[in-house]
Order: C-alpha cells, then sequence, then structure tokens
C-alpha cells in the first residue's frame, strides 16, 4: 500500500503569499514602467483676470456674484457716472467755444466794420485836401510877404500830418479787408483740436464708468460691494476665463522628444471619469526643478521640462488647479 506525500497546510500558504507578491510586484512595476513611459503629471491652469476702473469713483452697482457665469459683453459694475457727466458737459462747452473763435477767425471782419475803416480813410484824404490847399494859399502869400513864414510852417506841418493819417487809416483799412492772419486762424485751430481731446478723455471716463466682462468667464470673486470707494486699477472683481484652459504638466529630459509641440494628448482628472482631449502648445526652453504638486516621487527631484497643453473640450468640471494625468497619444501629431 503506498502513501502520498501532502505538504503541511502552512508550507501551502507561504508559497502561494509569495506568488502573489510576485505578481503584484511585477503588476506594479508594470504600471509604473507604463506610466513614466506614457503619462505626465500636472495641474488646470485657468487664466485669470483682475477686472477694475480706469479712474476713481463710488461704486454704485455689482450686477454679478461669485459663480455666475458671463459673457463678452455683459455689464458687471457700475460707478456712480453724475461726475462723469458733468465733466464731459464742461467738455463739450469748451469744443464750442474754440469753434466759435475758429468760425469768427474765418470768416474775417464784419462787413460794417470794413465800411467803417473805408469812411475813415475818405475823411482822412478830405482833411489832406484841404492842408494841401491851405499850403498852397499860405505858400503864394509868403511869396508876396502877406505871410509869416511861421504861418506857413504851420500849413506844412499841418498837411504833412493829414498825409501820415492817411497811410495809417489806409493800412487799417487794408487789414479789415484782408481779415486775420494764418498764425492767428492755425492756434485758433490747434485750441479746437485741443478742446475736442479733452472732450473724448471725458467721454472715455464715462464709458468707463461701466464695467464690461471681456470675454466669457465665470466671477472667482467679488471684491468690492456697492457704497465702497474705489480707485484706479482697485480690483472689483476676479474672472476666471472659460476658453482657452491649460494644463502646466513636466516631463523629464530623457522623455522631452516625445512631446514636441503640437503632440495631441489625452487628459484625465480624479474627479471625472471623462477623457480630455488637447494639444501641446508650448514646451519651456529651461529646465527646472518639478514642483511638489506633481505626485510622482521618483521625479520629484529631477529636473524637468514645463509643458502648457491646450485642453480642446473643456468644460466647467476643469477647475484652477486640479490633478490631471496626461496621456500621450502614441504616434499622434
Amino acid at each position: 500500500m503506498s502513501t502520498s506525500f501532502r505538504p503541511p497546510k502552512a508550507v501551502v500558504i507561504v508559497l502561494l503569499l509569495a506568488l502573489a507578491g510576485g505578481g503584484m510586484a511585477w503588476w506594479s512595476q508594470r504600471d509604473t514602467s507604463r506610466a513614466t513611459g506614457s503619462r505626465l503629471y500636472g495641474n488646470v491652469d485657468v487664466r485669470e483676470v483682475e477686472m477694475a476702473f480706469r479712474q476713481p469713483g463710488r461704486l454704485v452697482a455689482v450686477k454679478v456674484d461669485e459663480g455666475a457665469t458671463v459673457k463678452a459683453g455683459d455689464l458687471l459694475a457700475e460707478l456712480d457716472a453724475q461726475p462723469l457727466r458733468d465733466a464731459l458737459a464742461a467738455a463739450q462747452a469748451e469744443v464750442q467755444r474754440a469753434q466759435a473763435e475758429l468760425d469768427k477767425l474765418r470768416r474775417g471782419n464784419r462787413p460794417q466794420e470794413v465800411r467803417r475803416a473805408e469812411a475813415g480813410v475818405a475823411q482822412i484824404e478830405a482833411t489832406l485836401r484841404r492842408a494841401e490847399a491851405d499850403l498852397r494859399r499860405q505858400s503864394e502869400l509868403a511869396a508876396t510877404g502877406a505871410a509869416s513864414q511861421r504861418t506857413l510852417e504851420a500849413a506844412r506841418a499841418a498837411r504833412d500830418e493829414a498825409a501820415a493819417s492817411l497811410a495809417s487809416a489806409q493800412q487799417a483799412a487794408s487789414l479789415q479787408k484782408e481779415g486775420f492772419r494764418a498764425e492767428d486762424v492755425a492756434a485758433a485751430q490747434a485750441r479746437v483740436a485741443a478742446a475736442q481731446a479733452q472732450r473724448a478723455l471725458a467721454q472715455t471716463a464715462l464709458d468707463d464708468a461701466r464695467l464690461v466682462a471681456p470675454a466669457a468667464a465665470v466671477v472667482q470673486s467679488r471684491v468690492r460691494e456697492p457704497g465702497s470707494m474705489v480707485g484706479a486699477r482697485d480690483a472689483v472683481l476676479t474672472l476666471s476665463l472659460r476658453d482657452p484652459v491649460y494644463v502646466r504638466a513636466y516631463v523629464a529630459e530623457t522623455e522631452l522628444g516625445r512631446v514636441p509641440p503640437g503632440s495631441r494628448v489625452s487628459l484625465r482628472t480624479d474627479s471625472s471619469p471623462k477623457t480630455y482631449h488637447g494639444q501641446v502648445g508650448f514646451v519651456s526652453p529651461r529646465a527646472e526643478f518639478t514642483p511638489k504638486s506633481v505626485e510622482t516621487t521618483d521625479l520629484r527631484t529631477d529636473l524637468v521640462y514645463r509643458l502648457r497643453i491646450v485642453v480642446a473640450d473643456a468644460d466647467e468640471a476643469l477647475r484652477q488647479g486640479m490633478p490631471v494625468t496626461v496621456s500621450l497619444d502614441a504616434g499622434a501629431r
């Protein structure tokens, strides 16, 4: 009668545990190899915009709250615009005043002023004729001894004075007819241009009393409330842009040749089963130490290169700083 050998149960259990441990080690090594060879790790990078006014004022309205979705052109907040409207009205009045002055210079003197200058010339011409006639008479009397030399010199002086007055009046009449100098007109044109520029600045300031969204975004934070006095460039709201959405990832120098710009990738997050798709848009030319947020301990002290991946089908589930696993699409460019 033959008997078969049966190993003790304890030995069998030890062998099974050893085989299971070896299999798990093999699988872990296989998965690690796959992760380092075809996977990258990074974080979602959503661009933010701090919305602010370009001039100070009192905040009278904030139209959106945190978490609100806005599109380009939506009204976000408003300042008290009354001081800005008053400034615009004053600038408009200055434009009108400068334009009226320019129009006056371009039209020249009024016809009545020209005729008055001409009448002054005619009056002095008559005075000159009388002075010349009196000088001739005194000259004849002086030749016969009937008039003194002093009387003759007084008549000659009166004639010369009348002649000088006539020349002055003729010049004044000529200026009245010709109008203003070209330099005066150019200066008036410059004053009009300056007034128009001030009006444009006042209009821009009034337009800036309304804060509008520059693009589709989500309101990240509401910094100021109605009634607050805000200065120029003081943030009122912070927006997270919905497009584009980037992923910031890192690749070791040995894997750098596998992810040139234009490479297509797949992206997964821990919070959603959805697979996103993207394309490598930028590879940093400078090496840096792996950030602590990258959870691959074997790479944490190595030098890596930063990638910027543009997500093609991003949605609201991708949030700022969210960890992302990036899978390289084999052979995809």
